[in-house]
Formats: structure tokens, sequence, C-alpha cells
């Protein structure tokens, strides 16, 4: 299987959690890392072009800071224009019917400040609703998020015992030996 990586952080050079964790990863065979920041600084996307990119790959994540319990603006932005009804939706929009899609993120706080309960009075599936039900909408099969919490205290094995568990989840996908049965009802995939 072939994975296309939507990354979209606009402070990336400040992200010591997010650099370390995708560092090395675009050379896992089948793997397409593609920074949206990095490639529209100005937020003018090429839309025939993130099609083409979406068209040839069969599993798609937004990799993501969580940013006011949603998306950075410009992975948003690239919702809104590429994910076109009658392309990506509607009666007629196919294209991505099928795919593997998840988010991939990482948010500030600690893990128990994700729960009912706790701080933000919501989990991270909460949060990722609208997203998931877009990716349904689009026809796509919803897995569970990969998130790596508390980053501002994550010590740097704490890091790479996330680097690890992205790049088995990264290759597991890409070897196509990924069994949804056993993923789907999980609620992290890490």
């Amino acid at each position: 299987m072939k994975t296309l990586i939507l990354f979209a952080h606009p402070a990336f050079q400040k992200s010591k959690a997010n650099r370390h964790l995708v560092a090395g990863i675009s050379k896992i065979s089948g793997v397409t890392f593609h920074d949206l920041y990095e490639h529209y600084p100005e937020f003018d996307i090429d839309v025939k072009k993130e099609k083409q990119l979406l068209t040839e790959n069969d599993c798609i994540i937004f990799h993501h800071p969580m940013f006011w319990y949603s998306t950075p603006a410009l992975l948003k932005e690239w919702q809104d224009l590429v994910l076109e009804h009658g392309w990506a939706y509607g009666s007629k929009g196919t294209a991505l019917k099928g795919k593997l899609f998840l988010n991939a993120l990482s948010t500030g706080g600690p893990k128990v400040s994700y729960q009912r309960d706790g701080l933000h009075k919501h989990t991270i599936q909460d949060m990722l609703v609208p997203i998931r039900q877009t990716a349904i909408l689009c026809g796509m099969i919803t897995l569970p998020p990969f998130v790596m919490h508390g980053t501002h205290a994550l010590e740097k094995e704490d890091l790479e015992n996330y680097k690890v568990q992205y790049e088995q989840l990264l290759r597991l996908i890409s070897d196509d030996k990924f069994k949804l049965e056993f993923v789907t009802d999980l609620e992290y995939l890490n």
C-alpha cells in the first residue's frame, strides 16, 4: 500500500516532538511525506496536484498538532478546496472510496487532560468527529488516531518510543500487513 502523509505544522521549526517523529519516515518504502506549509506558505493550494497525490495513494494520514481542538488553518483550507463535491463525495464523488484514513497528531497536554472528566471535557476521539465524518462522507475507511500526548514534557526516550511506534505503523500499512479487524475498536493506534 502507498501512504500519503499530509503534514501541517505552522511552526515546524519550533516543534521538537514532531521534528523527531517524522525524521526519516519518507525513507520508508511506499510513504510520501507532504509538508503543506512548506509547499503552500501563502495558502495557494494546487488542487489538481493534491487530487493527483490522493489518487496515487491507498492510505491518507492527516498529521498535525492539535490546534484549538482542531487542525491548523492550512489543513482546514486544504479540506475546503481539495475535497470537492463530485470528486471526493456526492453521487459521482468516489475518488477516495475505500482508502484508509487516520489522524496522527500531537497535543501539548497529557492524555489525562483529554478525558470527559479531564481539563478539556472531551476525548481526542470526540474532537476528531468532524474530520472523521468528512472521511466517512468521502467513503474512506476511518481508523483510530495515532496520538503523541504531552509533547512539552517528553524526554528523549519518550520521543524515540513514539517514533518507533509511528514507523512500525507506517511499515505495517505499507507492507499491507495492517489488520483492520484488530484496530477498529481501539482508542489509539499506538
